[in-house]
């Protein structure tokens, strides 16, 4: 079990609040793709739902990661972020596989939005949940 000062009731407000900022962002950069990119467009583009509930169960998934590396961790917050890291280069390995896909609108500007989707997501929950554990330690 950790010493660690982080206090996980504060993750019953916090991780919520995570999950719907990575909600948002990954909505304006879809947003702002189907600005920028002609259709037709690939299924995470054209449908709403599909980029909101993959971003909101693995979201939800790095807040528990969270949560268990704040309980039995030596050094809760480099862990979550080598951890976080790790998962993030796996997620983008099927988006790199789309770049050659047979669907319309897939090609390599439909994976890189799929990239930055994924970037933008983890940017936002490590940094809120990690922020959060710097807070607590000031």
């Amino acid at each position: 079990m950790s010493a660690s000062p982080i206090q996980l009731k504060k993750l019953w407000w916090l991780g919520p609040l995570t999950v719907l900022a990575a909600i948002l962002g990954v909505l304006i950069v879809r947003s702002i793709a189907r600005m920028l990119l002609p259709p037709p467009y690939a299924p995470g583009l054209a449908m709403i739902m599909i980029p909101v509930v993959l971003t909101f169960v693995l979201c939800t998934a790095a807040v528990l990661v969270f949560a268990l590396v704040v309980r039995f961790a030596r050094h809760p917050v480099p862990t979550f972020i080598i951890i976080s890291v790790v998962f993030l280069f796996i997620s983008l390995l099927p988006d790199i596989a789309v770049a050659s896909m047979p669907m319309p609108g897939a090609g390599w500007p439909y994976a890189l939005t799929l990239m930055v989707m994924h970037v933008v997501a983890g940017l936002i929950t490590v940094l809120m949940l990690t922020g959060s554990a710097a807070a607590e330690k000031a």
